[in-house]
């Protein structure tokens, strides 16, 4: 007894259930990233205000042209880093459609870098780069810092008494890839759970104190991303020696209306 087909007309109405379900998804999972990184920011914003404060007050206080050309020059620059770090949690908070487009990755990786920076200061995570290159790729560029916001938390949550963390951007022309790579020196993931890293729901630790993380949806979303970007996810682990996750993404020529390059940053913290 064969079953009855399905109208074509309730097929298309579930496959747009799903594709807004995985778009809601998405944005939970990048609100929730948000979340992760709001007591860090907030005390980076308290050490803004500190520093504009103090600045305001010591320009008050000398009437001298050098010491309130000083004063100005740090309150401008605070400001700056103030705004720049807003510009940059309202853009991947809202997310940019689903539109893609030529993108330098380093420019992009960068971007990530200012949400992230004091984050990992915090947790004494010495964070340093490797830009060799300013490889293209055509991507949605909110999509891709998801993925990299991700992995970033889990590399720090993977080390809760500080270590190293290496960001990468290589580019391979023989294969037509770029790659991402997010090295930690934390505790590594057994052989018999780095089989299961991408599935759905599978996780190898609990949430945080904030709740944050343990739902086991991030690396599995991390993975449709990159996939869907015809690109590949790639980790490798040691326990007791740490975790490499690796993002490769079809290069693309760079154009004159691609984003980026900007000048490469060689270390933070």
């Amino acid at each position: 007894m064969t079953e009855p087909l399905i109208p074509q007309t309730e097929v298309e109405a579930l496959r747009q259930e799903v594709a807004a379900l995985r778009h809601k998804l998405l944005q939970s999972q990048r609100l929730s990233t948000v979340g992760a990184l709001a007591s860090s920011v907030t005390h980076e914003f308290n050490n803004i205000l500190t520093t504009v404060i103090n600045y305001a007050k010591m320009g008050l206080r000398h009437k001298d042209a050098n010491s309130r050309d000083k004063s100005f020059d740090k309150i401008l620059a605070a400001g700056q880093r103030a705004a720049k770090i807003t510009t940059g949690m309202l853009s991947y908070a809202r997310g940019r459609g689903d539109r893609r487009e030529p993108y330098d990755l380093v420019t992009l990786v960068q971007e990530v870098l200012v949400l992230v920076e004091k984050d990992l200061q915090m947790h004494r995570a010495r964070l340093e780069t490797n830009f060799s290159e300013h490889p293209q790729a055509e991507i949605n560029a909110g999509q891709i810092q998801q993925v990299l916001l991700n992995l970033i938390i889990n590399a720090r949550q993977a080390m809760p008494n500080g270590g190293r963390m290496l960001i990468s951007v290589t580019s391979n022309r023989e294969s037509g890839f770029a790659e991402i790579g997010v090295r930690d020196s934390g505790c590594g993931i057994a052989p018999e759970q780095l089989k299961k890293i991408f599935d759905p729901f599978f996780s190898t630790k609990q949430a945080d104190e904030n709740g944050q993380g343990g739902s086991g949806l991030g690396l599995s979303l991390c993975r449709e991303v990159i996939e869907a970007h015809h690109g590949r996810i790639r980790v490798e682990s040691t326990v007791g020696v740490g975790t490499q996750f690796t993002l490769k993404l079809p290069l693309v020529a760079a154009t004159a209306g691609s984003i980026g390059p900007t000048k490469p940053m060689q270390k933070v913290g």
